[in-house]
């Protein structure tokens, strides 16, 4: 039993790794699914699609990768967060679409607690700006527009979930109903200091903590997995949220040791260690794991737009037929001549949190191609991780020494080399880019002995890359300050009361 089986549950896909003691990939498959979108600035998932995609992804690596289920160990997961949704105690029918954590439905209910001063009760307690991006309000919005459903949720009918709960869920044929530390801080529900969740936010937001899942340590084991499912039962030993994972696979285990994922969107993490670190400057405080000597926390800068606008220019413009094209694009020109892209398409994370910005392009002249677009949109993911990674420093006092980079644009060569330049510090690419997968099975391999300790993990990390900066710094920051002024003509865009 030397294999971990990683659940990789994401935005857009369910995938499935399997890992071996030496951290290589052994086995993968992938299963897309429906994104749902009832009207604007609104996103829906079907969980029973969630969790038939992510059996079908398991299985599949299974069998390709001619594994037997009595050879895993152990199953990781690993998860979109803040994505939110409720089911039936007995049933474990889903009583609504899951609300996804890009859907901005309920930004007026943020606004009307903002304007009582409760957002200040909430970054104090929870190390989270008052946003709709959280699960917060979306529980509360589902309780409100379910016919019944606060009244259930009393009795003890319902349960709450992000992905991970619904997943484990799922897996143990609904007898455990749990979730980690790293998923429940960013419920906007959860006392980061006490680790527990908040009874007062609980009370303001009229959710009754018989919704909630028990919160267990990230590497622990949760339960076994129904017998049907897989031949034999499978312990499930390890679950975090994607970005905590991925720091973990990226084996930044020391305060100050940072990383970034370059997914649908961008999430920075920098370690800060046994103490969170104060949150401010548009960053968030966050629990970076949970293990059995204790927690550890980060700071985190969360950006809603970076590989998704890719898909934009794939899907909306057509200005290329896949993903991978728009390397070759960009590289056409050598510089993005003057046109920027701001892809807030829902909104803008961090460091402005400003749910009423949206989309823009500014510097449009009559010599503009689809490669000038293509470059400037490589350049906003890479602009928008240096306005993360400067309010990083302001907030924490440390000052990066490189940045570590995972995700599936991070297989771009020249949005590494643009991140560098635009950062002025190194970007490193490890050996294995899906470290959101293997800090998954990390955490389960610890649990069932598979691995020892942290340090037998960093011994494992490798690098494949190394991007050095290579633009002059009066020509980094020359482009810097363009880019701010181009974010300032797209924030507020939205807003009903800006005249």
């Amino acid at each position: 039993m030397s294999y971990i089986l990683a659940l990789d549950q994401g935005t857009s896909s369910s995938r499935a790794l399997l890992f071996d003691i030496e951290g290589r990939i052994r086995g993968f498959a992938q299963r897309e699914f429906r994104q749902i979108y009832p009207r604007p600035g609104w996103v829906e998932h079907d969980p029973e699609e969630i969790w038939d995609s992510q059996q079908e992804a398991a299985r599949e690596a299974l069998r390709t990768a001619r594994i037997a289920p009595s050879e895993v160990a152990a199953i990781g997961i690993t998860n979109q967060r803040e994505t939110t949704i409720l089911w039936e105690r007995t049933t474990g029918r889903p009583i609504h679409n899951a609300i996804v954590w890009q859907c901005r439905r309920t930004a007026p209910l943020c606004e009307d607690l903002r304007r009582e001063g409760f957002d200040r009760v909430i970054l104090e307690r929870t190390g989270l700006v008052l946003d709709a991006y959280f699960s917060g309000t979306k529980i509360r919005w589902l309780l409100d527009h379910v016919p019944g459903a606060r009244e259930r949720a009393r009795r003890g009918e319902l349960c709450f979930g992000t992905v991970d709960t619904w997943l484990i869920w799922k897996l143990t044929g609904g007898r455990v109903h749990a979730t980690d530390p790293s998923n429940a801080s960013r419920t906007m529900l959860y006392n980061i200091h006490t680790c527990a969740w908040d009874e007062e936010i609980l009370r303001r937001l009229d959710i009754p903590s018989e919704l909630l899942p028990e919160v267990r340590p990230s590497s622990d084991i949760y339960g076994e997995t129904e017998r049907s499912l897989f031949g034999v039962p499978i312990p499930i030993a390890g679950d975090a949220g994607d970005q905590q994972a991925a720091l973990f696979g990226q084996a930044c285990f020391r305060p100050g040791m940072a990383k970034n994922t370059y997914g649908t969107g961008c999430f920075v993490l920098l370690n800060t260690g046994a103490a969170p670190a104060p949150p401010g400057h548009g960053v968030l405080a966050t629990i970076a794991v949970g293990l059995r000597e204790g927690v550890r926390y980060a700071l985190e800068g969360s950006i809603f737009i970076a590989g998704a606008a890719v898909q934009w220019l794939r899907d909306g413009l057509g200005l290329i037929r896949s993903a991978e094209e728009v390397e070759e694009l960009a590289r056409a020109v050598p510089s993005s001549d003057g046109v920027y892209l701001v892809p807030a398409f829902v909104g803008l994370g961090a460091p402005y949190w400003d749910m009423y910005a949206r989309g823009t392009i500014v510097g449009i002249t009559r010599s503009t191609t689809r490669a000038h677009l293509a470059r400037a949109t490589l350049e906003a993911i890479a602009f928008q991780v240096r306005d993360v990674i400067e309010a990083m420093e302001a907030a924490s006092g440390i000052t990066l020494d490189e940045l570590r980079a995972d995700g599936g644009a991070a297989r771009n060569d020249l949005l590494l080399q643009i991140q560098a330049d635009v950062l002025g510090r190194p970007v490193v690419r490890p050996a294995i880019t899906e470290t959101t997968a293997l800090g998954a099975a990390y955490l389960a391999g610890l649990a069932v002995g598979l691995w020892r300790e942290t340090d037998e993990i960093a011994r494992q990390w490798r690098m494949e890359r190394r991007f050095t900066p290579q633009w002059p710094a009066d020509v980094r920051e020359a482009l810097y300050r363009g880019w701010k002024r181009a974010v300032e003509r797209a924030r507020r865009w939205a807003d009903p009361h800006t005249p």
